[in-house]
Protein backbone atom coordinates (compact mmCIF):
# COMPACT_ATOMS: atom_id res chain seq x y z
CA UNK A 1 0.00 0.00 0.00
CA UNK A 2 2.74 2.65 1.00
CA UNK A 3 4.35 2.26 -2.56
CA UNK A 4 0.85 2.39 -4.22
CA UNK A 5 0.87 5.57 -2.31
CA UNK A 6 4.20 7.53 -3.07
CA UNK A 7 5.24 5.72 -6.19
CA UNK A 8 2.58 8.02 -8.42
CA UNK A 9 5.29 10.75 -7.26
CA UNK A 10 7.89 8.90 -9.23
CA UNK A 11 11.24 10.83 -9.39
CA UNK A 12 9.27 14.37 -8.59
CA UNK A 13 10.67 16.15 -5.18
CA UNK A 14 8.14 16.35 -2.94
CA UNK A 15 7.33 18.28 0.61
CA UNK A 16 6.77 17.44 3.86
CA UNK A 17 3.02 18.23 3.22
CA UNK A 18 2.72 16.07 0.41
CA UNK A 19 4.35 13.44 2.65
CA UNK A 20 1.68 13.72 5.58
CA UNK A 21 -0.89 13.79 3.31
CA UNK A 22 0.18 10.50 1.71
CA UNK A 23 1.26 8.91 4.87
CA UNK A 24 -2.59 10.07 6.91
CA UNK A 25 -3.17 7.04 8.02
CA UNK A 26 -0.12 6.15 9.72
CA UNK A 27 -0.48 6.96 13.44
CA UNK A 28 2.96 9.13 13.30
CA UNK A 29 3.50 10.26 9.81
CA UNK A 30 6.71 11.91 11.02
CA UNK A 31 8.12 8.41 12.54
CA UNK A 32 7.29 6.86 9.37
CA UNK A 33 8.95 9.72 7.11
CA UNK A 34 11.75 8.93 9.59
CA UNK A 35 12.24 5.07 9.43
CA UNK A 36 11.80 5.92 5.38
CA UNK A 37 14.44 7.78 5.59
CA UNK A 38 16.71 5.05 7.53
CA UNK A 39 15.46 2.58 5.15
CA UNK A 40 16.79 4.71 2.02
CA UNK A 41 13.30 4.77 0.54
CA UNK A 42 13.18 8.55 1.01
CA UNK A 43 16.22 10.75 0.36
CA UNK A 44 16.11 14.20 2.21
CA UNK A 45 17.10 16.46 -0.57
CA UNK A 46 17.15 19.83 2.26
CA UNK A 47 14.39 20.59 5.27
CA UNK A 48 11.26 20.10 3.93
CA UNK A 49 12.24 18.75 0.98
CA UNK A 50 12.31 14.59 -0.13
CA UNK A 51 12.56 12.43 -3.64
CA UNK A 52 11.39 9.27 -3.12
CA UNK A 53 14.68 6.69 -3.88
CA UNK A 54 14.66 3.83 -6.63
CA UNK A 55 13.23 1.13 -3.72
CA UNK A 56 9.69 2.71 -4.09
CA UNK A 57 9.29 3.96 -8.22
CA UNK A 58 11.96 1.71 -9.99
CA UNK A 59 13.51 4.84 -12.12
CA UNK A 60 16.85 6.46 -12.37
CA UNK A 61 16.07 10.04 -10.50
CA UNK A 62 17.17 13.30 -12.13
CA UNK A 63 19.26 15.87 -10.28
CA UNK A 64 18.09 18.34 -13.19
CA UNK A 65 14.51 17.97 -12.02
CA UNK A 66 16.00 18.11 -8.11
CA UNK A 67 17.59 20.93 -8.74
CA UNK A 68 14.69 23.08 -10.16
CA UNK A 69 12.39 22.31 -7.13
CA UNK A 70 15.31 22.65 -4.69
CA UNK A 71 15.49 26.43 -5.44
CA UNK A 72 13.33 28.45 -7.64
CA UNK A 73 12.45 29.60 -9.73
CA UNK A 74 15.41 28.46 -11.95
CA UNK A 75 16.82 26.51 -14.85
CA UNK A 76 19.77 24.42 -15.30
CA UNK A 77 22.41 26.48 -16.91
CA UNK A 78 26.38 27.11 -17.05
CA UNK A 79 28.79 24.14 -17.67
CA UNK A 80 25.56 21.81 -16.30
CA UNK A 81 23.93 22.91 -19.47
CA UNK A 82 26.40 22.76 -22.13
CA UNK A 83 27.64 19.51 -20.39
CA UNK A 84 24.23 17.80 -21.14
CA UNK A 85 24.53 19.29 -24.72
CA UNK A 86 27.81 18.02 -25.35
CA UNK A 87 28.93 21.23 -26.23
CA UNK A 88 31.85 21.11 -23.83
CA UNK A 89 33.82 17.76 -22.90
CA UNK A 90 33.55 18.06 -19.06
CA UNK A 91 31.47 16.17 -17.07
CA UNK A 92 30.46 18.61 -14.46
CA UNK A 93 29.51 17.17 -11.10
CA UNK A 94 28.57 20.48 -9.61
CA UNK A 95 24.59 20.89 -10.79
CA UNK A 96 24.37 24.68 -11.99
CA UNK A 97 21.35 26.43 -12.47
CA UNK A 98 20.64 29.83 -12.93
CA UNK A 99 18.16 32.34 -10.44
CA UNK A 100 16.97 35.81 -10.13
CA UNK A 101 17.01 35.55 -6.67
CA UNK A 102 20.14 35.38 -4.56
CA UNK A 103 22.97 33.15 -5.51
CA UNK A 104 22.94 29.64 -3.59
CA UNK A 105 24.94 26.40 -2.64
CA UNK A 106 23.49 23.46 -1.58
CA UNK A 107 25.27 20.46 -0.26
CA UNK A 108 23.34 17.17 -0.65
CA UNK A 109 23.33 13.26 -0.86
CA UNK A 110 23.01 13.75 -4.28
CA UNK A 111 25.46 16.19 -4.92
CA UNK A 112 26.26 19.79 -5.11
CA UNK A 113 23.94 22.73 -6.48
CA UNK A 114 24.79 26.06 -7.35
CA UNK A 115 22.81 28.34 -8.37
CA UNK A 116 24.12 31.70 -9.92
CA UNK A 117 21.81 34.99 -10.04
CA UNK A 118 21.10 36.97 -13.10
CA UNK A 119 18.70 39.87 -13.54
CA UNK A 120 15.37 39.40 -13.84
CA UNK A 121 14.80 40.43 -17.17
CA UNK A 122 17.80 38.22 -18.56
CA UNK A 123 16.17 35.34 -16.58
CA UNK A 124 13.41 34.99 -19.07
CA UNK A 125 14.98 34.67 -21.98
CA UNK A 126 16.35 31.28 -23.80
CA UNK A 127 15.22 28.46 -21.72
CA UNK A 128 13.12 25.34 -22.28
CA UNK A 129 11.71 21.68 -20.97
CA UNK A 130 13.39 18.91 -21.39
CA UNK A 131 11.79 15.44 -20.73
CA UNK A 132 13.22 13.25 -17.85
CA UNK A 133 12.03 10.03 -18.51
CA UNK A 134 8.52 9.74 -20.35
CA UNK A 135 6.53 11.47 -17.79
CA UNK A 136 8.44 14.27 -16.11
CA UNK A 137 10.05 17.56 -17.37
CA UNK A 138 12.79 19.96 -15.77
CA UNK A 139 13.73 23.51 -17.22
CA UNK A 140 16.99 24.23 -18.78
CA UNK A 141 18.84 27.03 -20.51
CA UNK A 142 19.49 26.77 -24.46
CA UNK A 143 22.92 26.37 -25.60
CA UNK A 144 23.36 29.71 -26.25
CA UNK A 145 21.97 31.00 -22.94
CA UNK A 146 24.13 28.88 -21.09
CA UNK A 147 26.54 30.16 -23.00
CA UNK A 148 25.17 33.66 -22.05
CA UNK A 149 24.84 33.21 -18.45
CA UNK A 150 28.51 31.90 -18.20
CA UNK A 151 29.62 35.05 -19.59
CA UNK A 152 27.41 37.18 -17.65
CA UNK A 153 28.36 35.45 -14.11
CA UNK A 154 31.95 34.90 -14.81
CA UNK A 155 33.59 37.63 -12.76
CA UNK A 156 36.52 39.30 -14.48
CA UNK A 157 35.88 38.17 -17.64
CA UNK A 158 36.55 40.91 -20.25
CA UNK A 159 37.44 40.71 -24.29
CA UNK A 160 38.51 43.11 -26.72
CA UNK A 161 37.72 41.41 -29.97
CA UNK A 162 35.84 38.85 -31.89
CA UNK A 163 39.35 37.14 -31.96
CA UNK A 164 39.90 37.27 -28.31
CA UNK A 165 36.20 35.82 -27.57
CA UNK A 166 36.80 32.73 -29.95
CA UNK A 167 40.32 32.07 -28.22
CA UNK A 168 38.39 31.84 -24.72
CA UNK A 169 35.68 29.40 -26.26
CA UNK A 170 37.82 27.18 -28.10
CA UNK A 171 40.88 26.96 -25.71
CA UNK A 172 39.11 27.66 -21.82
CA UNK A 173 36.26 25.93 -22.99
CA UNK A 174 37.46 23.89 -25.31
CA UNK A 175 33.94 24.29 -27.27
CA UNK A 176 32.68 21.86 -29.46
CA UNK A 177 30.47 24.28 -32.03
CA UNK A 178 29.40 21.74 -33.98
CA UNK A 179 27.35 19.85 -31.20
CA UNK A 180 24.50 22.08 -31.85
CA UNK A 181 22.53 24.48 -34.07
CA UNK A 182 23.20 28.11 -32.78
CA UNK A 183 20.24 30.64 -32.24
CA UNK A 184 22.03 34.19 -32.21
CA UNK A 185 18.59 35.57 -31.96
CA UNK A 186 18.84 34.46 -28.00
CA UNK A 187 22.81 36.28 -27.76
CA UNK A 188 20.75 39.16 -29.22
CA UNK A 189 18.30 39.55 -26.88
CA UNK A 190 20.86 39.08 -23.85
CA UNK A 191 22.43 42.10 -25.32
CA UNK A 192 20.12 44.26 -25.65
CA UNK A 193 19.35 43.99 -21.91
CA UNK A 194 22.78 45.61 -21.21
CA UNK A 195 24.98 43.64 -18.94
CA UNK A 196 28.40 42.72 -20.76
CA UNK A 197 26.29 43.66 -23.95
CA UNK A 198 29.93 44.05 -26.11
CA UNK A 199 30.97 40.70 -24.72
CA UNK A 200 28.00 39.09 -25.62
CA UNK A 201 27.90 40.84 -29.41
CA UNK A 202 31.43 39.11 -29.88
CA UNK A 203 30.00 35.78 -28.45
CA UNK A 204 27.29 36.66 -31.66
CA UNK A 205 29.61 37.20 -33.79
CA UNK A 206 31.92 34.19 -33.47
CA UNK A 207 28.49 31.94 -33.42
CA UNK A 208 27.33 33.08 -36.48
CA UNK A 209 29.95 31.78 -38.47
CA UNK A 210 28.49 28.90 -36.77
CA UNK A 211 25.11 28.73 -38.04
Amino acid sequence: MLHGILDNYGVIPLRTANLYASLANYNSPKDKISYMEKKGELIRIKKGLYVCSAKIHGQLLSRELIANHLYGPSYVSLESALSFYGIIPERTETLRSVTFKRSKKFQTQLGLFEYQSIPKQLYAIGFKQEFAGKDYAYLIATPEKALCDLLLTTANLKFSSKKSMLNFLEQDLRIDFSAVKWNTRIVQECAKAGKKSKELLYLKEVLNECV
